[in-house]
């Protein structure tokens, strides 16, 4: 078995769930980025204290600027001053004039804010001339990421969880739904309903549960079917048996008032025809159950028809039997004790149908890698819309016409079942001069 199901899973949880942790991973990291900057109005908001204070501090106005920073330290519960800075060179190389004054006490308003730091950083907002900066507390209303505990818990906790209950839930239709299907189909089945099959309903599923539901169709169909034979088989031997027994109990409670010898007779003829057909039935019934692969071995069958044709002639002396065939035709892998009473039953029912004095022929023919046995009759043929219903256990094209003898419409099934027990097929068709012919194909090995 290709365990296509297994495959099929390790892809679908190891790529899947590589992919699903890559782009969660991307996902949080990106939303914590974004979550990390000053929000584009509280930035305007700080720039304009900046400009206003520094407006008050070039025009000397420093009682309003001590003013503007109380206020704004008190309405927003934060620390925020003014800090100026010159660079005076110590030693080595003077550094260049554009650098000069551009060194920073606190965080640009356009930088991220670390989300996990308890206090909130300094933002220093430079002057134009780059001589002063204002340095505030950023206040805890301007703080960004105010939402990151929730949006954390959402990213990492819950959103995963949900992806991963759906992925649960497609996983397990996935597997449950052919489950399902063979479990109504088992319950059909069990009910009665032999028909039923799976395999259809799976679509193009091919894995593991479209092989069992193949298998479950090919056991529902065997079991239908044997089930199916086995009540046409005992239907009609219970139908065939009746005429035999009316027979016999006519034949018993006759037997007393005269002639017991003759009552004696036909009691013990129709006790052999019973006995043949409860023999029949069970053969028949033995083959279309166990499909028995018979023991195995080489047959000559120019030796086979030899005998079987010999008996034929003895048993039917009114009758012409031709045989033609060649010196020999071993046969391997096959079986005397099928073929045997197979060929003697269609030898035997064509010589029953063929009028007196008239021929049967017999012949044996190589095509291939195949025997060809073909039995001419000169009886009445058979019509064409019951051909191929002759290998049917008791079928019979006029049992108005058949009563008293023997042939309870078995024979050719019985021959067809050994036939085919030995990979062998037979077929009838009728000649264009009349009479019945009857082909036997046979496997050299």
């Amino acid at each position: 078995m290709n365990r296509k199901i297994l495959w099929k899973l390790c892809f679908i949880i190891a790529t899947g769930l590589v992919a699903f942790f890559y782009m969660l991973q991307s996902l949080t990291t990106q939303t914590e980025e974004q979550m990390s900057f000053i929000a584009d109005n509280h930035q305007l908001e700080l720039q304009a204290w900046a400009n206003e204070a520094e407006h008050l501090l070039q025009s000397g106005q420093h009682s309003k600027l001590d003013d503007l920073l109380t206020a704004i330290q008190q309405q927003e519960n934060t620390w925020v001053s003014i800090a100026g800075f010159k660079t005076i060179h110590i030693a080595g190389e003077r550094p260049e004039q554009e650098i000069v004054g551009r060194y920073h006490f606190g965080r640009s308003v356009d930088w991220k804010i670390h989300l996990y730091f308890e206090s909130n950083p300094i933002m220093e907002l430079p002057f134009k001339d780059n001589k002063a900066s204002l340095l505030i507390r950023l206040p805890e209303r301007m703080r960004p990421g105010n939402y990151w505990g929730t949006t954390r818990i959402l990213l990492q906790v819950l959103i995963p969880m949900m992806i991963l209950i759906g992925l649960s839930i497609l996983l397990y239709r996935h597997i449950i739904t052919p489950l399902q299907r063979l479990d109504k189909a088992t319950s059909a089945f069990s009910e009665g309903n032999f028909n039923v099959r799976v395999k259809k309903h799976l679509g193009n599923r091919n894995d593991e549960f479209s092989h069992l539901a193949e298998t479950f169709d090919q056991m529902a169909c065997q079991i239908g079917e044997l089930i199916s034979n086995q009540r046409d088989l005992i239907s009609d031997l219970s139908h065939e048996l009746r005429t035999p027994l009316t027979r016999l109990d006519i034949a018993v409670n006759s037997f007393e008032a005269q002639d017991s010898q003759y009552h004696i007779a036909r009691i013990s003829r129709e006790s052999q025809h019973i006995r043949k057909l409860v023999e029949d039935t069970l053969t028949l019934a033995w083959l279309d159950n166990e499909k028995p692969i018979i023991k195995q071995e080489d047959v000559d069958l120019v030796d086979l028809l030899d005998v079987l044709v010999e008996d034929a002639r003895f048993e039917y002396p009114d009758r012409r039997l031709i045989l033609d065939c060649p010196n020999n035709a071993v046969i391997h892998n096959s079986s005397h004790k099928a073929l045997a009473p197979a060929i003697e039953n269609i030898i035997r029912n064509a010589l029953r149908y063929t009028p007196v004095g008239q021929s049967v022929q017999v012949g044996l023919t190589q095509c291939d890698s195949q025997y060809i046995i073909i039995v001419h009759d000169q009886g009445p043929g058979i019509p064409e819309q019951y051909l191929n219903r002759v290998f049917q256990p008791f079928f019979r094209v006029d049992n108005s016409r058949i009563t008293e003898s023997d042939n309870f419409g078995l024979g050719l099934a019985l021959a067809k079942r050994h036939l085919n027990s030995v990979r062998a097929n037979i077929s009838a068709y009728n000649q264009g001069a009349g009479g019945l012919a009857v082909k036997i194909t046979i496997p050299v090995a």
